[in-house]
């Protein structure tokens, strides 16, 4: 690994909760890292714990904005970096009914959780297929299983991210690249203060597991190669009783429970 040319880890949504996890593990595994969020004093914070041990590089960026996205990109290829980690973990959620959400906080949702997750992974592709070596990491969600109505936007982006994952992990089959896609549950992480549903029944007087626990699952999922991994042996076993469940009777559980 050259000292001018190290091969980095490129994380999205680090500045807290599950990104910032895993790059404490890759940092610990002395792979340089590429920090990317929108709040520039946390992941500042972040590289002054991690940079003792790597070399951190930062972007502030908002990444469901296709101009900074692009911006993000064209420094990449500028400073002639090489990503052999991606790890999409950017995204955000949205709580309340479509009829009544605010159509430009959906678009901004959408953007970020969909199309950044994918305008990256076809940006970083070529170049890891033509090393013969890459890893790709996309977080979803157990969402991802079953519609949810209340947050109906947000389990349809977290379906396409499994989806989108497991189809890619098929195209790259013996390519030395490979793709992915860790489904945690609700997990101790900002995301639900953020979504406005800390009263939800989701996650209300509940025990979660936290994210470092959640980034380990899939940090070691990601280097044994795994197409898919649920988090939790409680996770694992309802999302295999939906594959027989009625889906109308699934979608109303859901709706009970996001109340």
């Amino acid at each position: 690994m050259s000292k001018s040319n190290p091969h980095f880890a490129l994380i999205t949504g680090a500045s807290s909760g599950i990104g910032l996890e895993l790059a404490r593990l890759f940092a610990a595994d002395g792979i340089p890292l590429i920090l990317v969020a929108r709040r520039l004093d946390r992941l500042e914070a972040l590289k002054n714990e991690l940079s003792k041990s790597v070399k951190v590089t930062l972007f502030a960026c908002d990444l469901s904005d296709s101009v900074s996205r692009t911006q993000l990109l064209a420094e990449i290829t500028e400073q002639n970096v090489v990503v052999d980690y991606l790890v999409n973990n950017a995204g955000c959620g949205q709580f309340g009914d479509i009829a009544n959400n605010d159509w430009t906080a959906t678009d901004g949702m959408l953007q970020l959780n969909m199309i950044a997750l994918s305008h990256l992974c076809r940006s970083m592709l070529p170049a890891m297929k033509q090393r013969g070596f890459g890893r790709i990491l996309n977080i979803a969600s157990t969402a991802a299983f079953q519609p949810g109505p209340g947050m109906a936007a947000y389990f349809a982006s977290k379906a396409y991210v499994l989806s989108y994952s497991e189809a890619l992990a098929y195209e790259l089959k013996q390519s030395g690249v490979t793709a992915t896609c860790l489904c945690p549950g609700a997990t101790q992480t900002e995301f639900f203060s953020q979504a406005t549903m800390e009263d939800s029944g989701l996650v209300k007087d509940k025990q979660l597991p936290s994210a470092a626990n959640v980034a380990l699952e899939g940090y070691q999922a990601m280097h044994h190669e795994k197409t898919l991994i649920v988090h939790g042996l409680f996770n694992r076993l309802r999302v295999f009783s939906l594959r027989t469940a009625p889906r109308a009777m699934i979608t109303a559980i859901t709706a009970k429970i996001l109340k």
